[in-house]
């Protein structure tokens, strides 16, 4: 189905085309383009304009660009004078023509995972148009709105910041009917100088709600009434969730299992009881806002439920999996926790207690008992108070489940120096010499989480993790 012919293309942008093509989809990356797209050469590491003839050559419909490529036919180039901006122009036109009702989503924790439940809960009632990753930044949300088809019911769009002033363009840009901010927490405190200021920038995300829109905000944080108060700003109509009184939907009572997460509360002004396919209080939190932003589209309350029950995390974002140890003898079995895309101090805090209650397996291994054992990794963009927030890991509730603690990281070793002797496992610089070692630190019966920044490259420990063994079909908890 055609998204862009380049006439639309160019009257988006302001460009000049010079002949007629039609674009199929949009992608500023070569690598996992797909013939039929329109190639943005955007300037990141290295200038996009290098990847012009390579895309055509894989089967780009056209270029978008601000200058001829040498040996490229100008017949398939859509000329601008700034490709970001172009990208921009073209993903506000996408958003202008569109008759879906749009939801935003932005937090310092469980952006992402919340856009991924509130794609599967409001695709059981429509159809939805939602990044396939996490683009949420000045050219992911541009271009998530560049992707999305005119006829699609629902799109939901991530928003994320490092610095201040970058939530604000992003929201205008989607002009949301719902926007929700699902927790404020320490994180990027090295752009912002406290957590009111981190609010005030989630709380921006409100800028662009449309004329009588609706903000979803968790009413359970010490910067909640930043929230309301931006919110109330705006003229929107205000719904908080959370575990606090008070809140218009509550959670009363949760039960965190092995493989699920089942919470009690209210909701519509009815008691409720809903289910997420994952460990973890914050989920079935942050899943209450996605029922929340539900109520607020007018959906139909079962239908949102049963659909938020079938939701289950995804990879390095508390994926969990079986892995195989042995094929012959299928009971040699350990617990992976995949949750190494990112972290901060509140994230981990969530993650911790996730692992303080898996429920490892006796007898199995060389070990007499299978136990509770982390990765993590150094949480970057703290600011001046990053070896405190790392030391106070250590202090957790949730550590006193747990058996070891493995730690990669300059910032890490504060952990690691401030744990007791029982539970320090080793220190490594980096995650290649911490994946080196994981077939000897790991057992069957064992449950393994693994933590940390991005910049940290966890997913090399999980890579060694799932390589000690086969994954069987169906392994996911």
């Amino acid at each position: 189905m055609t998204l862009w012919t380049a006439k639309e293309a160019a009257e988006a942008c302001g460009g000049r085309v010079s002949a007629h093509w039609e674009a199929t989809g949009v992608s500023i990356d070569t690598r996992t383009l797909a013939p039929g797209d329109l190639f943005v050469a955007l300037k990141a590491a290295r200038d996009g304009h290098e990847f012009v003839a390579q895309a055509l050559e894989k089967g780009a419909a056209a270029a978008l660009v601000s200058r001829i490529p040498e040996g490229v036919d100008e017949d398939r180039l859509l000329l601008v004078d700034d490709v970001q901006a172009g990208l921009e122009r073209l993903g506000i036109a996408a958003r202008a023509r569109t008759r879906a009702q749009v939801v935003a989503v932005t937090g310092s924790v469980g952006k992402t995972s919340t856009k991924e439940m509130l794609r599967c809960v409001l695709g059981a009632q429509g159809t939805v148009h939602a990044a396939e990753k996490s683009y949420n930044n000045h050219w992911g949300v541009p271009l998530t709105l560049a992707r999305m088809p005119r006829d699609v019911d629902f799109a939901v769009i991530e928003i994320g910041m490092n610095h201040p002033g970058e939530i604000a363009p992003l929201s205008r840009m989607a002009r949301p009917h719902v926007a929700m901010v699902t927790i404020v927490a320490p994180a990027h405190l090295a752009a912002f100088e406290s957590l009111a200021g981190i609010a005030r920038e989630k709380g921006a995300i409100f800028e662009g709600l449309e004329p009588g829109g609706t903000a979803v905000v968790n009413g359970d944080l010490e910067v909640s009434p930043i929230l309301v108060e931006m919110a109330e700003a705006r003229s929107a109509q205000v719904i908080t969730f959370g575990e606090a009184a008070g809140n218009h939907h509550r959670i009363t009572e949760v039960t965190v299992g092995d493989a699920t997460t089942v919470a009690q509360g209210r909701a519509w002004r009815t008691p409720i009881l809903f289910k997420v396919a994952v460990p973890g209080r914050h989920f079935a939190v942050n899943g209450l806002g996605v029922l929340a932003v539900a109520h607020a589209l007018g959906l139909d309350r079962a239908l949102a439920i049963t659909a938020l029950g079938q939701w289950q995390a995804g990879a390095g974002r508390g994926l969990r999996e079986v892995i195989l140890l042995d094929p012959v003898e299928t009971h040699l079995t350990l617990e992976l926790i995949d949750d190494a895309y990112n972290a901060n101090p509140a994230s981990l805090g969530a993650a911790l207690e996730v692992l303080a209650g898996a429920h490892p397996k006796d007898g199995l291994g060389r070990v007499a008992h299978g136990r509770r054992i982390a990765y993590l990794g150094d949480m970057k963009e703290l600011g001046q108070g990053e070896h405190d927030l790392h030391r106070a890991v250590a202090a957790l509730p949730a550590m006193g489940c747990i058996d070891t603690v493995h730690c990669v990281g300059p910032l890490m070793r504060d952990l690691w120096q401030a744990l007791p002797d029982e539970k320090r496992g080793h220190w490594t610089e980096d995650s290649a010499a911490m994946a080196e070692r994981v077939r000897h630190d790991l057992d069957a019966g064992d449950v393994v989480l693994v933590k940390g920044s991005l910049s940290m490259a966890l997913a090399r420990v999980v890579d060694a993790i799932r390589k000690m063994g086969q994954v069987p079909a169906g392994g996911n908890g």
